[in-house]
């Protein structure tokens, strides 16, 4: 079965530009944390997560931070049971442990046994769920401009009404286009780009205060109650969490 798993570790940030596979690519984070953007959407990818990524899907990657992960690359013929999308979920043990075997071949598998453990991760792939921790962009011109601008600007409050104004847009309509082409609304899908940015800001190191009014908001409860709702946990809680799985996983390792 033609499947390479190669595992990474980079003490800096590192920062890929846009590039497709002919191949399908699992990038598996085990320590660290790992911003992915394609056309269609941007995704972050925290310690025990993985995304997947399917053939000839463009895409740019940037770590913040030491990171240490696997990259496994699946031949495309192989992909036609795997999420047509890219998506993230988590990283199950069986699946992490049979990365790291494959990942010590150096090679695609050889042999029987190796063909089996390339048979679980496709398996792992193929049946692990979802999990949302992304952001679906839009494809529609003037919507898209209209991200575009928050994502660059995502301290900016304008309400919906003085984004459509903006845009020549009636807010009705770009109500309801955006529901339609994201899945969000317009204040759900502003709350995302911006739980996603904090994320990527507090692994950095940036304060819970300091974040939130980086991110627009003047009271910082509302902005740790918004993160809880999205993430199920309060930011700090996750920082604390996602610094301990990353120290365990350095441990198991070295």
């Amino acid at each position: 079965m033609p499947l390479l798993a190669i595992e990474q570790r980079d003490r800096a940030i590192r920062e890929t530009a846009p590039h497709t596979h002919t191949t399908g690519q699992l990038i598996a984070s085990l320590a660290g944390l790992l911003s992915v953007s394609t056309d269609g959407g941007s995704w972050v990818v925290p310690a025990t997560h993985a995304i997947w990524i399917p053939p000839r899907v463009a895409h740019a990657m940037m770590s913040h931070g030491a990171f240490a992960g696997a990259m496994v690359y699946i031949a495309e013929r192989e992909c036609g049971i795997l999420h047509q999308m890219p998506c993230t979920f988590r990283v199950s043990s069986l699946l992490r442990e049979a990365v790291s075997r494959a990942a010590s071949w150096g090679q695609p598998p050889r042999n029987e046994m190796e063909s089996r453990v390339a048979a679980v991760i496709l398996d792992e792939i193929a049946t692990s769920p979802a999990e949302p921790i992304g952001l679906t962009h839009p494809n529609d011109p003037r919507l898209r401009r209209i991200t575009d601008a928050i994502l660059a600007q995502l301290d900016d409050n304008r309400s919906l009404e003085d984004w459509a104004a903006w845009s020549g847009m009636a807010p009705r309509t770009l109500a309801r286009r955006l529901v339609a082409e994201t899945g969000f609304s317009f204040s759900e899908w502003r709350q995302r780009a911006r739980t996603l940015r904090a994320i990527q800001l507090l692994v950095e190191g940036m304060s819970v205060t300091t974040t939130a009014i980086e991110l627009g908001y003047e009271n910082i409860s509302a902005f740790i109650a918004m993160f809880r709702r999205i993430m199920g946990v309060t930011p700090g809680q996750y920082v604390r969490a996602q610094t301990l799985i990353s120290k365990e996983a350095i441990s198991r390792s070295s």
